[in-house]
């Protein structure tokens, strides 16, 4: 039988594309599912390529099948399945083999595995969803150098290529890769809630249709916002209902799923003390739009919050320039988070290279990103609203995003993530804030002490402590 270069374990959506994907670059892969009867379907889709597949009935087969040192993906849901497949495949494998995870896995168990199998597990961020992984998706590696580069020729040939280069490299060791994913994810959420906000208020304050709103975003994504979020918003909106006829976005109910990603990014940022108020906003407003009885309650009781907007209180320009600013401050943030987690994990992510990888193949996919990778290749430790290419479109843009937010507040129209953008902008840029005043709360009723302006120390006490 022919030893085929790679493993494949779960022909779900994703899965399936992947081992596709494999086999069109020229692998030979061996699959397995858990269900032989997804097996055998996924084997009669497969058209020319099932020449490279190699069907497996168990596990015991599917390692048969492999070529030495063996290494096999699972692409099975996160969590305890993971463990399981583990389990069942260590007394199956020899000293070299790899297992690589290239689901959406909690870093933090990323971590654990790794520890527990040593060079023998690596996890690995796959980004781009089903489209992605048919056809290119992003790849970020965790793991040990040695065990990437074993698969980095599977793994770049599959990637999606920016101007001929792979959008697929090694981030660090255990679960670097499993984390940087993780980041982008939060990034995502950020960014579909700040197109999401910017579309309601051409809805509710403009009064603008789905298909002129779709129309808008075809417009912007041929300039500073040009993305994959922006294009197929601009496709959404242009989309007719096949059953009623009437435009989708007018029949999709507004409660927006999560699989859980955008809040692991929150939670790791509470922990690394990293402020990333614009994915946590979006994450409150992914929970808020699933308490659906709760708001149409609220509405019954309080009356409908959205009004339209005066003729001339805002215009699609100051939306546009409200947008870039509140992208390039989201982004700023989820690299300030990669950030504090290379140095707490002692990974030492490669700043640039994240924003590179991410420049095709991925969900966040944004013009921007090529000029992220410049200004973070300058100086990786430096907010990248501090960087001069990013200073000069923050002057610009920030007083739209000052009155986008203040004239939607006023109108009821709810702009979450736009808020904490401008919020985290002006605090940012503030060389005194107020915090003052809660060491001074701290020290009154707990004695923790506090710094002075005006000598160095940290054991500092106010007059209501005893013995000061």
């Amino acid at each position: 039988m022919t030893q085929r270069d790679i493993g494949l374990i779960g022909l779900g959506t994703m899965g399936a594309m992947l081992a596709l994907n494999i086999a069109e670059k020229g692998f030979g892969v061996a699959v397995y599912n858990r269900t032989r009867q997804r097996t055998r379907e996924f084997m009669a889709q497969a058209g020319d390529l099932a020449t490279r597949l190699t069907p497996a009935d168990s596990l015991a087969d599917l390692v048969a099948a492999l070529a030495r040192p063996r290494k096999i993906i699972l692409m099975v849901p996160a969590g305890e399945i993971v463990d399981q497949q583990i389990e069942a495949l260590r007394a199956l494998l020899d000293s070299g083999d790899l297992i690589i995870d290239a689901g959406n896995a909690n870093f933090r168990d990323t971590q654990r595995r790794a520890s527990a199998l040593g060079a023998g597990f690596m996890g690995i961020g796959v980004s781009g969803g089903a489209e992605g992984a048919r056809h290119g998706p992003s790849i970020m590696g965790g793991g040990t150098r040695a065990a990437w580069d074993s698969v980095a020729p599977i793994l770049t040939a599959i990637a999606a290529k920016y101007r001929g280069t792979p959008c697929a490299t090694w981030m660090g060791e255990a679960g670097a890769g499993h984390f940087v994913k993780t980041a982008h994810n939060g990034i995502e959420y950020a960014d579909m809630q700040l197109i999401a906000e910017s579309y309601g208020v051409m809805r509710d304050g403009l009064g603008l249709e789905s298909t002129a709103i779709g129309a808008v975003f075809t417009r912007w994504n041929t300039g500073p916002l040009q993305s994959y979020l922006t294009e197929i918003t601009g496709e959404i909106g242009a989309t007719l209902d096949p059953a009623s006829g009437a435009p989708i976005l007018d029949v999709i109910l507004d409660r927006a799923g999560q699989k859980g990603t955008g809040r692991w990014t929150a939670v790791e940022a509470q922990h690394l003390g990293a402020p990333i108020p614009v994915i946590e906003a979006a994450v409150a407003a992914r929970n808020l739009s699933a308490l659906l009885p709760q708001r149409r309650a609220g509405q019954h009781s309080f009356g409908a919050a959205p009004q339209r907007l005066p003729d001339g209180a805002l215009t699609l320009s100051d939306l546009h320039a409200a947008l870039i600013a509140g992208k390039i401050l989201c982004y700023a943030q989820g690299f300030a988070l990669l950030h504090s987690a290379s140095g707490s994990f002692g990974w030492s992510l490669d700043q640039p290279a994240i924003a590179r990888v991410w420049r095709a193949g991925c969900i966040i996919r944004s013009a921007m990103l090529n000029d992220m990778a410049q200004a973070l290749g300058d100086d990786p430790a430096r907010n990248l609203m501090l960087a001069p290419y990013f200073t000069d479109l923050l002057r610009q843009h920030s007083p739209a995003l000052r009155k986008v937010v203040s004239v939607a507040l006023a109108h009821g129209l709810p702009v979450p993530a736009l808020s904490a953008a401008l919020t985290y902008f002006d605090m940012m840029r503030t060389a005194l804030s107020s915090a003052n005043m809660i060491q001074a709360q701290r020290d009154f009723f707990g004695a923790h002490g506090f710094e002075r302006r005006d000598r160095d120390g940290t054991g500092h006490h106010g007059p209501w402590v005893p013995g000061a």
